[in-house]
């Protein structure tokens, strides 16, 4: 069974960085996706940025440019470098792993990022 847990999350100032990362298990790289997703009370979970099992990647515009996500296979886990962090950009944050081309998800847990202006 997939297993991920998040962590990195924490409160920081407007313009500074984060990095979160994604401790995964209990999958095969190779015909796994993964990917950040994040939601903000009151709203709807977003995607954020997600990662191929090719290695293409994908974001949302509102984060293109400013976060980065990446994989370290050799460690199973999964990270999101989040740069020029804006207070729009709080949320609680989710690592998410499926199988390319599946619906369904795996979830973790959450970590909250809290952007202060």
């Amino acid at each position: 069974q997939v297993q991920l847990v998040e962590s990195g999350g924490g409160s920081v100032q407007a313009g500074g960085s984060l990095r979160l990362s994604c401790a995964a298990s209990g999958y095969t790289h190779s015909r796994y996706c993964m990917g950040w997703f994040r939601q903000a009370p009151g709203k709807e979970r977003e995607g954020v940025a997600t990662i191929d099992s090719d290695g293409s990647t994908s974001y949302a515009a509102s984060v293109k440019g400013r976060f980065t996500i990446s994989q370290d296979n050799a460690k199973n886990t999964l990270y999101l470098q989040m740069n020029s962090l804006k207070p729009e950009d709080t949320a609680m944050y989710y690592c998410a792993a499926w199988f390319c081309g599946s619906a369904f998800k795996y979830w973790g847990q959450g970590t909250q990022v809290t952007v202060s202006s």
